[in-house]
């Protein structure tokens, strides 16, 4: 399974082509979800209703991941890890990774610079041309 970031779901809803293309690929697929944190993250800044809407149609063609007892587990773990060797990377980052180790999932994002700190973590990447 691929769990598309928000930074990656922001740039499809915007049209941007590598994005949109893979976010349509692994749609029909079938093999694409998100995070409950990414959705939150969507949805808080869905600046009018229109947006929103774009929002929850593409939260609604995924599963939305949420995050449960083995995840939150995990992402504490990150945390500790990468606090106590000074390389922190925010709390909603902690969540999506949590919950990606969790679930054996390859992360979908362009926060390369975050996310490759985290132990374990498998990265996907769209294109040069996006990164």
């Amino acid at each position: 399974m691929i769990v598309a970031d928000s930074d990656v779901l922001v740039d499809a809803l915007r049209g941007q082509r590598a994005a949109r293309g893979r976010i349509e690929l692994e749609l029909k697929a079938g093999a694409l979800a998100t995070t409950a944190i990414s959705a939150f993250e969507l949805l808080s800044g869905a600046r009018s209703e229109a947006e929103r809407k774009k929002v929850e149609s593409l939260l609604a063609a995924m599963p939305v991941l949420p995050l449960d007892e083995q995840a939150a587990n995990r992402a504490a773990e990150v945390r500790r890890g990468l606090e106590g060797r000074g390389a922190k990377i925010g709390m909603a980052d902690y969540l999506i990774a949590g919950i990606c180790l969790s679930r054996q999932c390859i992360l979908l994002t362009r926060n390369l610079e975050h996310f490759e700190r985290v132990p374990g973590l498998t990265l996907g990447r769209l294109s040069a041309g996006l990164e």
